[in-house]
């Protein structure tokens, strides 16, 4: 059962899991309450604290907006924050503009200060933020637009004001004052791409700068880190406005973004236009039922789906980092998407919930390809992030064209995926040509590995992310099983043959003896390892995060193959089971230093990382469907609470919560690239989807409870089913899934597969 204990942000709830009442901060809680519909049930706080790598970070944009903004700290713990950017340009990878108000004398240590904050003073929404700075005495606030944003300063009485200008990346910047209220900036981000900003405050300051640890007035600085002053005057009002713009494009297109959104807005028109459209998007899903704890972890999962990726479309033109140029559009151009997170469950989130936006981000990956050469799998501002492993966009793609989205270049998009797959280096974390490990994997159909403490002699390969050379012969096999249905749909049947092929070489890494997949040397040599610890940190010289435990199930293209290699239908089973209750031979400490990523585990399952989301699913596809309804609910209990701890990994920008939304709705997309789905149990009395197209999909659990988790039987639009899987236009063309559900399995239900 849930608890219902939750931090919340800018208030504390108690909550009693029996009464249900609440302790709270009165005039923060009624606030909230008062907000429309589902918008009360978000907390971008959970997850702030990380498990044992990044936390989740509280970031206030409107929905897949490039103007990103959160206060720069370690986590929710932390009591001090460093400063506030004005944007957030890619998703741990860097931010740009840094400003932070002062009532004391400005010095050069004023620059580095960090401010403490009170927490119950801390207001998140993700259409805005306030904080108090408690020895400044400062209240600051916040709203974001588009490419626009609005901090405002409350400063105390008769105490100095001033606000503070820095950088956050090395390389050329400026900050120039225009007039007494007007001023812009440029800020060079990941070597060379210029970041423009154009303000205007509220109040008339001066401009000035820090020689050594003297002010002095100027209308320009310049260099690298540069760092600025406003000081407005004792006499003028307390409130401070800060209202700006930013572009990727050009200074005068920064003014006009500014001229665009904020020439008529002030900040409680932000926060208004911004509370709507948030409204819009989660409004789409509506939940009964169940716990308000329940609901908070379900709705806050739904907002992190909306951070990423984000539209950089400018007044119809963008910057591109794939070519370094500005580019006409009349669509979206998106960024920030890492695909080895997102292919599982985000984007096939994203393709029932938004099909249109689905097809405007995957014609941006098809721009990307015509600009830079290559289809990108970790698309980024400043271009493809050579990040993780694997061609996952041929997946993302192809789940998209059989599910019917075709709002880009179909044959176009084919070129890209297929000269990734033929000639772009294999290695993990590197991009361009391919080298001889792939000329290899094409002729042997494995990736080879090195023996413990054999010296690595290849240049290309990264000294830390090492070969993974199991993890990368599996993915590249879901890849290119992918790219042989791509094929297929569009009549290229010698490509269909040949990719099918290489998707079972999986196999060839198939260890009989240790049941599990395992690594081989280029001579066709089996390693000895332990498949639990071995292979260095994240076990990246053979998988990658995981441990071999995890990797074993990666072959969500070809799960019959998989069930065949161990032996059977209740071989499978069995193995599942021991997945789940497989002592670490080892303490969590020696296991976790060395995979850090490795968390949320349950036996040798890693809740935490992204390639465990699908294997609790498994059971569906033996005769104990049973057992996937008792661990998805287990699952979601333990690991996705309503609190700061409540992501048990890295969330990787909705990821993570994409699972959560899908699990708690009561079914999950196992292989992506099937327009299909199989059942888990619904956390919820009932879940109604709005889609686009005017139609509802409403999935509705009969004498539903906390106990109840087992699903006795279930109907589709009122016909018996009897399996556990269901189609993606039995959601598309509306309906209702309903299901009976009891305190104990129904042993003999879905098992007609």
């Amino acid at each position: 059962m849930f608890k219902t204990q939750t931090l919340r942000a800018g208030l504390k709830i108690v909550c009693l899991a029996v009464s249900l009442t609440f302790a709270c901060n009165s005039t923060a809680w009624a606030q909230q309450a008062a907000e429309p519909g589902n918008l009360k049930y978000i907390d971008p706080s959970i997850g702030n604290v990380g498990q044992l790598l990044e936390p989740t970070r509280p970031t206030v944009q409107l929905p897949n907006q490039m103007m990103r903004m959160f206060p720069i700290r370690k986590d929710y713990i932390d009591d001090q924050i460093s400063s506030f950017p004005l944007i957030i340009l890619s998703h741990r990878l860097g931010q740009a503009f840094s400003v932070k108000p002062s009532a004391g004398r400005v010095s050069d240590s004023s620059f580095s200060a960090r401010m403490a904050y009170d927490h119950d003073l801390e207001v998140l929404r993700p259409w805005e933020y306030s904080t108090y700075l408690v020895d400044e005495d400062i209240s600051v606030k916040y709203a974001p637009g588009k490419k626009a944003g609005i901090f405002q300063f409350d400063f105390p009485e008769n105490a100095d004001k001033h606000i503070l200008l820095s950088t956050y990346n090395d390389g050329p910047a400026e900050w120039r004052a225009i007039s007494g209220n007007e001023i812009t900036g440029i800020e060079t981000y990941h070597g060379d791409i210029k970041v423009y900003v154009y303000a205007v405050l509220s109040e008339h300051a001066e401009f000035g700068t820090l020689t050594g640890d003297k002010a002095v007035n100027t209308t320009e600085v310049t260099g690298n880190n540069a760092r600025a002053w406003l000081s407005f005057p004792r006499s003028t009002s307390r409130t401070i406005g800060f209202k700006y713009a930013v572009s990727l494009v050009s200074a005068a297109q920064a003014k006009k973004n500014y001229l665009n959104e904020l020439a008529n807005a002030g900040l409680n028109d932000l926060q208004a236009s911004g509370q709507d459209a948030w409204q819009k998007v989660i409004g789409q899903i509506q939940v009964s039922g169940g716990t308000d704890a329940q609901k908070r972890t379900f709705y806050s999962a739904l907002y992190r789906c909306y951070e990423r990726p984000v539209d950089i479309l400018e007044d119809g033109q963008y910057y591109s980092g794939y070519d370094k140029k500005t580019h006409k559009s009349n669509r979206p151009f998106y960024v920030d998407d890492w695909m080895w997170d997102t292919y599982l469950a985000h984007h096939p989130l994203r393709t029932i919930l938004n099909p249109v936006q689905e097809e405007d981000i995957l014609n941006s990956y098809v721009n990307m390809f015509g600009q830079s050469g290559w289809m990108p799998t970790f698309p980024v501002l400043f271009g493809d992030h050579a990040c993780m492993n694997g061609f996952h966009s041929a997946v993302v793609f192809t789940d998209a064209l059989n599910k019917g989205l075709r709002r880009f270049d179909v044959d176009k998009a084919y070129q890209g995926l297929l000269k990734n797959a033929t000639q772009a280096t294999m290695l993990p974390w590197r991009n361009g040509p391919k080298g001889p490990l792939e000329d290899f994997y094409y002729s042997k159909g494995y990736f080879p590995a090195l023996h413990p403490g054999e010296k690595e002699t290849n240049l290309m390969v990264d000294e830390f992310e090492k070969r993974q050379a199991v993890a990368v012969t599996l993915g590249h096999s879901y890849d290119d099983w992918a790219l042989a249905q791509y094929a297929t749909k569009i009549g290229r049947s010698n490509d269909a043959i040949k990719f099918g092929s290489r998707a079972l070489n999986y196999k060839n890494l198939w260890n009989t003896n240790e049941r599990m997949f395992m690594p081989k040397d280029d001579k066709g040599q089996w390693i000895a390892i332990d498949p639990k610890f071995d292979g260095g940190p994240g076990g990246r010289d053979y998988y990658d995060e995981n441990n071999g435990w995890t990797y074993m199930w990666q072959v969500q293209h070809d799960i019959p193959g998989l069930i065949g290699l161990m032996g059977g239908h209740e071989k499978f089973e069995e193995r599942l089971d021991q997945l789940f209750r497989e002592d670490l031979g080892r303490s969590k400490q020696d296991l976790q230093v060395k995979f850090p990523d490795f968390t949320g585990i349950v036996g040798q399952y890693s809740m935490g990382n992204e390639p465990s989301f699908h294997i609790p699913y498994l059971y569906n596809y033996t005769k104990s469907p049973w057992k996937t309804q008792k661990r998805i609910r287990m699952l979601l209990d333990v690991w996705f609470k309503d609190n700061i701890f409540g992501i048990p990994g890295d969330e990787d920008g909705g990821g993570m919560t994409a699972f959560v939304v899908f699990s708690s709705t009561g079914f999950y997309p196992v292989t992506p690239g099937v327009p299909a789905y199989t059942i888990g149990s619904p956390v919820f009395e009932q879940v109604t989807i709005n889609l686009q197209n005017g139609k509802q999909f409403k999935v509705t659990a009969k004498n539903y409870s906390v106990k109840n988790k087992y699903i006795q039987s279930a109907t589709l639009n009122g016909a018996v089913l009897d399996t556990p899987f269901f189609r993606h236009t039995d959601i598309m063309g509306g309906g209702e899934l309903t299901f009976v559900m009891g305190p104990k399995p129904n042993k003999s239900w879905g098992l007609k597969k």
